[in-house]
């Protein structure tokens, strides 16, 4: 598929009773009710609250493509493209579509960690990591992904994930928009054929990214940790891509982000229905930027803090209050910030920053706002 078929489809199917960052299983039931005959749903475990976990399974052909979300409860822009790429599965009449679901039967837990999503945290309700779990199996939201994993016996992977704002792409001040990674199966590192393969599909996905954010993909680094599920899968020979959504400017909601997201995953679909995968040409892969953590949300530059010339950094909390997400601004560091970036940046030419009730302003300050220069200064989204 072009670039232009792509938008098409995104813009044509887009689910619209998805919207922003907190996305839990009361959103998703209704969307679950409506996929018609061509899916089937099924539930394939429970939290460890008993929420269900849903398994939903389209296409019909020999290559199996096994993609979970919401491992983790507060990355929630894969969902989002999830069911936008199951209302194209649902009503599109693309041949390439049509090609996909008549070579690849396609599996996808949409949000594996419930309670994590609902209570908008990493963790899962017992307060692990289901992304280091991948071992132990201690919980029951780890077992029902390896229970689907064997049952299923992938060709290939798709891990599902969100990623904060302080990551650049490579050494430079490009946010990391999207972000990938072909893990690791071993302590060595290896480029094996395994991994080869994964390389290959994340090389698709970056040049057609690469049209629209050029220099705003990165590599997560690959050390190597079998508690981890994509290396766990990795290690059983089966090519698993590791997805990340980040961050675009201004797109706090992550729906820019969301679209760059369905691209990547539908064209890596495409590309899994029409080819086999060899991992032959891989190389490439090693010129996508690795990820640091170069950004702040907000950089206050030449601020006069006390005695002191330095610049002020302020990160956005994310705040669950209700049923509302908050983004709460911190006062994440003062200090010299020559090699770091924010998303926005305010010059204070040395001009005064303090609280707003005049005081001087200090590391972990929780406000919308401070005075500079003795005018307000809103860090509101």
């Amino acid at each position: 598929m072009d670039l232009k078929t792509l938008q098409r489809l995104f813009q044509a199917h887009k689910e619209s009773k998805l919207f922003g960052r907190y996305i839990n299983g009361d959103n998703i039931a209704p969307l679950l009710k409506k996929l018609n005959l061509n899916f089937k749903l099924e539930i394939v475990g429970n939290s460890v609250l008993g929420e269900p976990i849903h398994l939903i399974t389209v296409g019909s052909g020999s290559k199996n493509v096994f993609m979970w979300s919401q491992m983790h409860g507060n990355e929630s822009t894969t969902t989002k493209a999830i069911f936008d790429l199951c209302n194209v599965f649902a009503n599109s009449a693309e041949n390439a579509v049509k090609q996909i679901l008549r070579n690849c039967t396609i599996h996808i837990i949409p949000i594996l960690n419930p309670d994590g999503a609902k209570m908008y945290t990493r963790l899962n309700a017992n307060y692990i990591d289901l992304n280091r779990d991948a071992q132990d199996l201690s919980q029951p939201e780890s077992i029902c992904l390896r229970d689907c994993f064997e049952k299923i016996k992938p060709n290939v992977c798709f891990n599902l994930h969100g990623q904060r704002t302080i990551f650049s792409a490579g050494t430079t001040d490009n946010p990391a928009t999207v972000s990938f990674l072909a893990p690791a199966q071993d302590e060595a590192r290896s480029i094996t054929k395994t991994r080869q393969k994964a390389m290959e599909v994340i090389i698709l996905m970056n040049d057609n990214l690469q049209t629209q954010i050029p220099h705003q993909v990165g590599i997560y680094d690959d050390a190597f940790n079998l508690k981890c599920v994509g290396d766990t899968f990795q290690s059983l020979e089966v090519p698993t891509v590791l997805f990340e959504a980040g961050h675009f400017p201004d797109d706090y909601n992550r729906e820019v982000v969301r679209e760059y997201i369905f691209q990547s995953m539908l064209l890596a679909l495409e590309y899994i229905s029409s080819k086999e995968l060899t991992g032959y040409n891989y190389k490439s892969y090693f010129n996508i930027p690795q990820n640091e953590k170069l950004f702040y949300d907000f950089i206050i530059r030449n601020a006069k803090v006390g005695d002191r010339n330095v610049d002020l950094a302020v990160q956005y909390k994310e705040l669950l209050i209700g049923d509302e997400l908050k983004f709460i601004p911190v006062v994440e560091k003062i200090s010299d910030l020559t090699d770091f970036y924010g998303h926005k940046e305010v010059d204070a030419n040395s001009s005064v920053v303090l609280t707003h009730d005049k005081q001087v302003i200090y590391e972990g300050y929780e406000n919308d706002f401070v005075l500079l220069n003795n005018e307000v200064l809103s860090f509101k989204l």
